[in-house]
């Protein structure tokens, strides 16, 4: 399908949305433990999707077929919902936004790694050269742009726990493109998307508030509710989760995923305008470079 400026511009609102997701997570870094945002932020959601999805769940039939795909299902909630969110809320708290999502923009790289280990995808020379291109932003981000620093490198705490998300998230994209026998073809329970993203979510929120639990007994932070926080919860409930991943999902419908991953590349971008806004936090000038080289490295990748 052509891409329209209908289509451009529901495609433009899921990075504004994770662009948000970022800056409300280190905002609400003070208030909230990680996992416990993390945890509410699912419990949230999965009372938004209960009503939309309620038929993947609502006969002991359909009950059955989550049961008989129980491990697959457990896969995906662990990787998407009960892992990439928590990890990147942690980095969060010791990382800047603008490093977060410019370091969760190099996913494809991962992707190609971890399909190569796992799943016996040999890369092509394209890939590689937009591996090395995305590698190579992703090392201006973590030298803060100084490349006579790289034997003397000093990470934070949150470049790590990113990148570590970005290696959850392309084991759980991986495990929907090449599912378990049980959720291929007609073995695939009939589940639009809202009871696709219900069942995730289901086993999702499991992890979550097991980790959150951890997290009380063994690292306790006191919660500073207020007002700002409950709003806070609610838009991250509703836009991230649940209304980014309906849009996306149509917008990939419509043009395809590699046209897509351009726009999933604006995150970053949008990130930093909000940073400046309302952190008081500017972009500079080797966030643009990193950004460049990871939208360059997408670029080669795609080409034949």
């Amino acid at each position: 399908m052509t891409l329209t400026p209908r289509i451009a511009a529901l495609m433009t609102v899921p990075p504004m949305l994770w662009a948000g997701n970022a800056m409300l997570g280190r905002l609400l870094a003070p208030a909230m433990p990680p996992l416990l945002l993390n945890c509410l932020r699912w419990w949230l959601a999965l009372a938004i999707l209960l009503p939309l999805g309620w038929r993947a769940i609502g006969t002991p039939e359909r009950r059955a077929e989550i049961r008989a795909r129980w491990r697959p299902l457990a896969g995906l909630g662990l990787l998407g919902v009960g892992a990439y969110n928590a990890l990147q809320y942690l980095a969060l708290h010791t990382s800047t936004p603008i490093n977060v999502t410019l370091i969760a923009s190099s996913i494809p790289l991962w992707m190609m790694l971890v399909g190569a280990l796992f799943y016996r995808e040999r890369p092509r020379a394209g890939q590689l050269a937009g591996a090395a291109l995305s590698l190579a932003g992703v090392m201006v981000v973590l030298l803060r742009g100084d490349l006579s620093s790289l034997g003397a490198i000093r990470l934070v705490a949150g470049d790590l726990w990113i990148l570590v998300a970005a290696l959850a998230w392309a084991g759980y994209s991986w495990q929907l493109a090449r599912p378990a026998a049980s959720m291929r073809g007609e073995q695939r329970p009939d589940w639009n998307w809202a009871e696709f993203l219900l069942v995730q979510v289901i086993f999702g929120v499991g992890w979550a508030t097991l980790s959150a639990v951890g997290e009380a007994i063994w690292m306790p932070q006191p919660v500073l509710w207020s007002p700002t926080v409950l709003v806070a919860l609610v838009f991250i409930a509703v836009g991230p989760s649940v209304l980014a991943f309906r849009l996306w999902g149509r917008g990939v419908a419509a043009v395809g995923p590699a046209i897509a991953g351009f726009f999933a590349n604006l995150t970053p971008l949008f990130t930093a305008l909000l940073s400046a806004a309302l952190l008081g936090e500017p972009p500079h000038l080797y966030h643009a470079l990193a950004f460049a080289l990871i939208v360059g490295g997408i670029v080669a990748s795609n080409r034949r």
